[in-house]
Order: C-alpha cells, then sequence, then structure tokens
C-alpha cells in the first residue's frame, strides 16, 4: 500500500507544540496508562545506495494479542512518498540495503521468540529478502540459533553473519518434550545473563553467507565471542570486537581484530588498548578504523569511551575526542573519508556531531544554538546526506533530514495532538558538597506558579546514563496525575565528564543519594514541592537509589521500587554484575565491611519509614527477584506498609503490553494512595 506522506509542511519547532487547524481546536486530555500503547516507536536506520529511499522500523502494540512487534517501512528522501514494507505477526528489525541496491535485506523474528527458549530455527531471527523490483519478501537464512546480526559485502554476494553456537545436543532432553531436561552444568565464571539464561560454552560468532548457493562458513571459532562486524570497501576483509585475553569472562579488554573475509584465515589483532575498543568501521579507502575506546579497565563502566583512528595495520591510534570529555557513540565516516560523524552526550543533551579525521575542532551538528534542545537516538549518512532519529520532550522519535530538519515520519502525530502534555524544563541545584546537579522537571498540565505540588523524584537506571530533553512517557503518565516530577541526574550519570560519573566508584548510595536531597529540597526551598508529599521511584540502579534515598530520610511518604537490590552480599554470584562485585568491592570474604557499606538499605531496615512498592520480573537475571522479596520481606516484618508484584515470565525488563501498563497503573495507585492530601505517612 502505497501512500502520500503530504501535507509535510511542517517545522521541526511544530512538533514540540500544539498544531492549529481550522475552526475550534480539539480539547486535549491527560495521559493515560492505556495511552502507551499507542505510541509508536521509530528505528533501525537505512539509506538506499543512491540514498533516494530511507528504510526504517516502527513498533506498535496489539493489544488483543498482549504483544508488541516491529513492521519495515521506507520513505523517499523527498517525503513525497512513504510505503509499509511488511504486515506480518512478526517482528523485523535490522534493515540494510544491498550495495547494488536490488535488495532490502532484514532480520525477522518469528512470534514466540521473545523468551528465547524456541528450538525451532524458523521462529528465531534469520535473514529475509525482498526484491525491491516487486514481490514477497523471502526468509534467507535457517540458522539453528537465529542471526541476531548482518552486514552486506560491498559487491552484494555474501552476508556476514552474528549468531550463536547452537545448543550441544547432550544438553537437550532425551527424546520426547516430556522427557526429563539435562542437568545444567555450569563452568564459566560469568554464568548467567538476563533474557539469555545460564550460560554454557556456547559464543558469538562470525559466519561467512553465500548469497547464491545459501553456503554457510564459520569465520571466528573459538572460545570467545565476536560481534559488531565491519566490511572493507574491497569486500577482502572484516574487523570486528572480540575478548580473547586471558579468561574473556574476567574482564571488559574487548579489541579490534580484522580477518580475511575467506575460511581458515587467521584473525589479526589490531588494537591494544586495555580498556574496551568496539564498533570499528572501515574508512571509504580502506586505509583507517574508526572505532570507540572506552575508559581504563578499573573504570571502564564508568569511563566516557572515545572516539578512535587506527591504521588497518595497527599501530598507535589517535583520540580525536580526548579533550571532549564526553560519552560518544555510533562513529560514521564522511563519503570522502575527511570527517566522522558520531553521537555525543552532553549535559541533558544528545549531539550528533562531527570531526576531522586528522583532529581538530568538533562541529555540533544539531542540535545547534537555534534548534529545540532534544536527543538524538540515531543517525545514518547517505549520498544524499545524513537522516537521524530525535525525540524531544513532548514528542516520541521520528525521523528527520539533517540539513533541514524537515520530518520524513510522523507516526505518533495523532497522540501528540491529542494529548494535554507536561510542560518539561531543565532544573539546576546544587549538592551539598557543592557539585551542580542537573534535572529535567515536568509541571502538570493546569500547573499554576505559586502552589506547592505533591513531587516524585523519577529516578533514571544505569548508573551511568541521564534524563534530558527527550520523551520520557512515564513520568509524562506521573505528571499527568497532578505530579510534579523531577528527574535528577545524580553523581555517576554521564553528560557531565569522567570524573562526575566515577565519583561513585565503589561507593554506591552516598553521593547520588546526596544529589537527590539537594534536589528536593531545592524544589521544596522555591515553593514548588509540598514537603509532606513527597515520592520517590525508579527501576533497576532507580530502584536501588530509591531504596537508599528512603533509608537515609524518612521525607518521602512513598516509593516504588523497581527491579532493585539492597543487599550486595545478596547478588554476588547470584545477577549478571560479579566483575563489578569484585572489581569495585573486592571478595565478600576479604572485606565484608565494604559490602555492609553499600547494604545499609537491608541492614538498616529498621530505618525505613516510607510506604514502599517493591516490583521485580520473575525471571530476571539482570537484578534477581530474590532482591525485592528481601527488601519486601524487611519491610514486612517491621510493619511499614509495602506490597511485592511479580510479573510472570518477564526479564529485567518487562515486554509484555499488559504487565507494562499494570505496572504504570500499580504505580499510580500507590503515590495516589500515600501522597493525596488525606494520607498520613506512618
Amino acid at each position: 500500500m502505497k501512500y502520500s506522506l503530504l501535507p509535510y509542511t511542517l517545522v521541526l519547532t511544530n512538533l514540540l507544540t500544539p498544531i492549529s487547524g481550522s475552526g475550534q481546536e480539539k480539547a486535549r486530555r491527560p495521559f493515560q496508562p492505556e495511552d502507551m500503547h499507542r505510541i509508536r516507536d521509530v528505528g533501525d536506520l537505512a539509506i538506499a545506495p543512491g540514498g533516494e529511499w530511507v528504510a526504517y522500523t516502527v513498533r506498535e502494540t496489539d493489544t488483543k494479542a498482549d504483544r508488541r512487534s516491529t513492521d519495515l517501512y521506507i520513505v523517499s528522501w523527498d517525503g513525497q512518498a512513504s510505503l509499509r514494507m511488511t504486515h506480518s505477526k512478526s517482528s523485523e528489525s535490522g534493515p540494510r540495503f544491498s550495495p547494488d541496491g536490488k535488495y532490502l535485506a532484514f532480520i525477522r523474528a518469528r512470534s514466540g521468540d521473545d523468551t528465547g527458549k524456541s528450538k525451532d530455527p524458523k521462529t528465531k531471527g534469520q535473514v529475509w529478502l525482498l526484491n525491491r523490483s516487486g514481490g514477497e519478501a523471502e526468509r534467507l537464512t535457517e540458522i539453528e540459533e537465529g542471526v541476531s546480526s548482518f552486514e552486506w559485502s560491498p559487491d552484494s554476494t555474501r552476508l556476514v553473519l552474528v549468531s550463536k553456537d547452537p545448543k550441544p545436543k547432550d544438553e537437550e532432553g532425551q527424546g520426547s518434550e516430556a522427557d526429563t531436561p539435562k542437568p545444567i552444568v555450569i563452568e564459566r565464571y560469568q554464568f548467567k545473563r538476563d533474557r539469555v539464561g545460564y550460560l554454557g560454552s556456547r559464543y558469538s560468532r562470525l559466519y561467512l553467507f553465500d548469497v547464491v548457493s545459501e553456503a554457510t562458513t564459520l569465520l571466528t571459532p573459538g572460545s570467545f565471542d565476536s560481534t559488531n562486524p565491519a566490511w572493507s570497501p574491497d569486500g577482502k576483509k572484516i574487523a570486528f570486537t572480540s575478548k580473547r585475553e586471558g579468561d574473556p569472562d574476567r574482564h571488559d579488554n574487548t579489541d579490534i581484530y580484522v580477518v580475511e573475509a575467506r575460511e581458515g584465515a587467521e584473525a589479526r589483532q589490531i588494537t591494544t588498548w586495555k580498556g574496551p575498543d568496539s564498533r570499528p568501521t572501515f574508512s571509504p579507502d580502506g586505509a583507517k578504523i574508526a572505532y570507540l575506546q572506552g575508559g581504563p579497565p578499573k573504570y571502564s563502566n564508568y569511563a566516557p569511551a572515545q572516539l578512535a583512528v587506527i591504521s588497518t595495520d595497527g599501530g598507535q591510534p589517535l583520540l580525536l575526542t580526548e579533550g571532549l570529555d564526553r560519552n560518544v557513540s555510533a562513529p560514521r565516516w564522511s563519503a570522502d573519508g575527511n570527517a566522522i560523524h558520531f553521537l555525543y552526550e552532553d549535559d541533558r543533551i544528545r549531539y550528533i556531531a562531527e570531526v576531522p579525521v586528522s583532529g581538530g575542532k568538533i562541529e555540533r551538528l544539531f542540535p545547534g544554538p537555534d534548534d529545540p534542545r532534544g536527543v538524538v537516538r540515531s543517525f545514518e549518512v547517505g549520498a544524499e546526506g545524513t537522516v537521524i532519529i530525535a525525540t524531544f520532550p513532548r514528542s516520541p522519535p521520528e525521523i528527520y533530514r539533517l540539513a533541514d530538519k524537515v520530518p520524513l515520519s510522523d507516526h505518533n502525530r495523532e497522540l501528540r495532538e491529542e494529548i494535554e502534555w507536561a510542560t518539561v524544563d531543565g532544573f539546576d541545584a546544587v549538592s551539598k558538597d557543592g557539585r551542580m546537579i542537573g534535572s529535567m522537571l515536568l509541571k502538570p498540565p493546569g500547573w499554576r506558579a505559586g502552589n506547592a505540588y505533591p513531587t516524585i523524584a523519577y529516578v533514571h537506571g544505569g548508573p551511568v546514563g541521564q534524563d534530558g530533553f527527550e520523551f520520557d512517557a512515564t513520568s509524562q503518565m506521573l505528571a499527568a496525575q497532578g505530579y510534579l516530577v523531577v528527574n535528577p541526574n545524580y553523581r555517576g550519570s554521564s553528560g557531565r565528564g569522567k570524573q562526575f560519573s566515577r565519583a561513585i566508584y565503589a561507593d554506591w548510595g552516598n553521593l547520588e543519594i546526596q544529589d537527590i536531597h539537594a534536589v528536593m529540597d531545592k524544589l521544596v526551598a522555591d515553593g514548588l514541592a509540598d514537603p509532606d508529599r513527597l515520592g520517590i521511584g525508579g527501576w533497576s540502579y532507580g530502584g536501588m537509589n530509591t531504596n537508599y534515598a528512603i533509608a537515609t530520610d524518612t521525607r518521602f511518604s512513598a516509593a516504588v521500587s523497581g527491579a532493585s537490590i539492597s543487599n550486595m552480599i545478596t547478588g554476588y554470584g547470584t545477577d549478571q554484575y560479579i566483575r563489578d562485585y569484585e572489581n569495585e568491592l573486592g571478595l565478600p570474604w576479604e572485606g565484608i565491611d565494604s559490602y555492609l557499606r553499600v547494604s545499609y538499605p537491608f541492614f538498616h531496615a529498621d530505618r525505613i519509614k516510607t510506604p514502599t512498592l517493591f516490583m521485580c520480573g520473575e525471571e530476571d537475571f539482570n537484578v534477581p527477584l530474590i532482591n525485592s522479596e528481601q527488601m519486601y520481606q524487611a519491610l514486612s516484618s517491621l510493619g511499614v506498609p509495602t506490597k511485592l508484584v511479580i510479573y510472570p515470565g518477564q526479564f529485567h525488563g518487562l515486554s509484555k503490553p499488559s504487565y507494562i501498563q499494570d505496572r504504570l497503573e500499580r504505580m499510580i495507585e500507590w503515590y495516589g494512595e500515600y501522597l493525596s492530601k488525606e494520607s498520613e505517612t506512618p
């Protein structure tokens, strides 16, 4: 079905403000939990070789089937025409045009593959082909464990695939589905991962796949993972990321390797930095590789990545963003090879920028001084120019041409125009030691100056990450209930440099909690927040911070702690962060005091008076359920109002739409019960 995208006379700022129509404008209404299902998430860009078309994905929710699925779309460069390419119940991702322009390839995962437990290769992600001259999509690969990513060779005859080793036959049951499964035998140091489960001796590998013969050739054997493949311009070599020093489970030292694209070729190590190197991409002439160099091993989780360039023969890399002190990502070469485009995070904004390949001044391309502040999610460089996916405080992600900011998609217009959104601004406060803490502040619809509002601090996870000038559905949802909502970018967050991020190294629950309290103090002092009706909440590290905050001060009248932990002794060996525990806190039997110090919400649970709702996915291996169960049990024993909600079959991030809505509704109900004027904190 082909349809016109006209009228596309919108300019960028129109996406952030009400769009006027003829006659009386339709009344807007508050954002409600069920509206979450109407958000269409735009992602996965690809530009056709000639630059005339842009392919992308849109994820939507089917509330009747209680599932989300993703389809492929293409839009013309001039924005005059668009075509929905797939209508299946499966999910499509990773679109890639063949360099000769004849095909659009993508990964299709059949329904039922979101648990990762299916044994049928047809239900796992496989590469499919759409012939651009017409016809239906055809499945190209049938790899037993599916394909997680792929890239075309420059001559369009081959693909490089990333796929996990098949499960050994002796790990399966002994016959029918009714047979007792084999025991799970653990031998690896890093032995579990969320959404994957227990890790055996199976690794992600690179395979060559011939498009015509459909022959598959293993390219990277060995007891290590190989990911992030990138072809050289002449199609003779492939660069990739791998950990091959010592026991790969015990460190984050990934390096860039290059291997000839043929069977039996030996991979050659290009980088030697002891921290993580990743995301290689060849220069147009094939002489150089741009990539991301992470921080030193000790601080690799807290140090911003830098943009680096190295010869394909190896040697000393040139660090192009060494003086930037901001986390960078997504390197892309300009067509002439003279510059590299990339993304970088600054205070509450993510920019697209470019830097000369020889080093020099970094130029911000968007947002610029005259543009609305926002967050660039991703971008691609093509023959006609660059397209970006960007999001703004009151607009979910959409596609824009970078040069003139013209939107090429507008999938969320109906929802955007129907809802009365909260006003979103930056808010700054000074912490106890004088550090400035930047937050996002959402004022509820109908907000009136001079009133002190019930206020919720909704805290981001990570901890390295940040809340910024982007669309935040959860915070918008809470603001729609009449709350002032603040998102503090506490110490540990990104966007403020390496010292700001690594300030919490081995000292969890200290400076970040001082920062959160400082933000609340400022809101109260400014007369914006009602000191008797303060709430706090978050998921993952945001849930951890919630636990820390209610254990340091009884000021909060309600808390919602999602997928959190308070007892690090329990966390050791039961979640996926074993390297973090040992790197930052040491071994429990050699330094128990360090573990007790950062576990004070559990071991001093008697200090907590705040009614707290705990929530977690049943199969979360990231921050396992046991951690929420412990805190729930502690508060129950102490007589503090509490409740534990467990979502069956869910991992660290909830994926089932009905559970996502349920989580929001329970949050709203909990805050409503304890932050209303009639409520009294025990």
